[in-house]
C-alpha cells in the first residue's frame, strides 16, 4: 500500500483540476507547499468575477429612487421636529361571543392574528381637541398637536376611510379605534 501524505495528494488533485490555460497565464506560480493553505474553493477553475451595469428604470433620469422604493408614511417624518412623541398604547379588540368563550366554535384565538380592531391610545396632556391635527394611511398614523408629534407606523393594515376617534379630556387621552383589513387581521 502507497503512503502518500494527503496534502501532497491533495495538490495533485487540485493540479489536475485546473484548466491547462490558467497554468500557462501562471508561469511564475510556485505550489505551496503547505495544506492549510487549501480550501475547497482551490479545486476547479477560478471564476470570472463580472462587472455589470445598473439600468434606470425611472423615466426622468434625475430622480435618486423611484416611488415603490419610498416606504409608506417616509413623507411625513420629519427628524429635525423639535416637538416631543407623546406616550401611546396600542390595543387589540376581538368580537367574540359565548361559543367563542366556551366551546372555541369559530377557531379564533387570543393572538393578534384574529383581531378585528386596533384602538390607539395617546396621552396628550395639556393639549385641546381644536389643536390635534389626526392623519391616516394604511399602515400609517401621523397626529400633531403645538407640543407633540407623533408618527406611527401600524403593525397591520387598517382601514383608513373607516375609523373612529374621541378625545377623553378629563384623562387628556385621544384614543382612535382602527378596523383592521382582512389581511392584516
Amino acid at each position: 500500500m502507497d503512503s502518500i501524505s494527503s496534502g501532497s495528494s491533495l495538490q495533485f488533485l487540485a493540479k489536475l483540476l485546473h484548466d491547462t490555460q490558467e497554468e500557462d497565464d501562471d508561469d511564475d506560480h510556485v505550489p505551496c507547499s503547505s495544506v492549510s493553505t487549501m480550501t475547497p474553493a482551490s479545486i476547479g477553475p477560478v471564476k470570472k468575477e463580472t462587472s455589470g451595469t445598473f439600468q434606470v428604470k425611472s423615466e426622468n433620469r434625475k430622480t435618486i429612487w423611484n416611488t415603490e422604493e419610498v416606504p409608506e408614511g417616509a413623507e411625513f417624518d420629519d427628524t429635525w421636529d423639535p416637538r416631543e412623541q407623546p406616550e401611546y398604547q396600542i390595543l387589540f379588540k376581538q368580537c367574540v361571543g359565548t361559543e367563542d368563550v366556551f366551546f372555541g366554535m369559530s377557531r379564533k384565538d387570543p393572538s393578534t392574528a384574529c383581531c378585528e380592531d386596533m384602538v390607539i391610545k395617546i396621552k396628550l396632556p395639556e393639549t385641546k381637541y381644536s389643536d390635534i391635527a389626526l392623519d391616516i394611511q394604511d399602515k400609517v398614523l401621523d397626529l400633531r398637536t403645538p407640543q407633540k408629534k407623533l408618527l406611527l407606523h401600524l403593525p397591520y393594515r387598517v382601514d383608513s376611510k373607516n375609523g373612529k376617534a374621541r378625545f377623553l379630556s378629563e384623562e387628556e387621552t385621544l384614543e382612535v379605534t382602527l378596523r383592521c383589513s382582512a389581511l392584516g387581521c
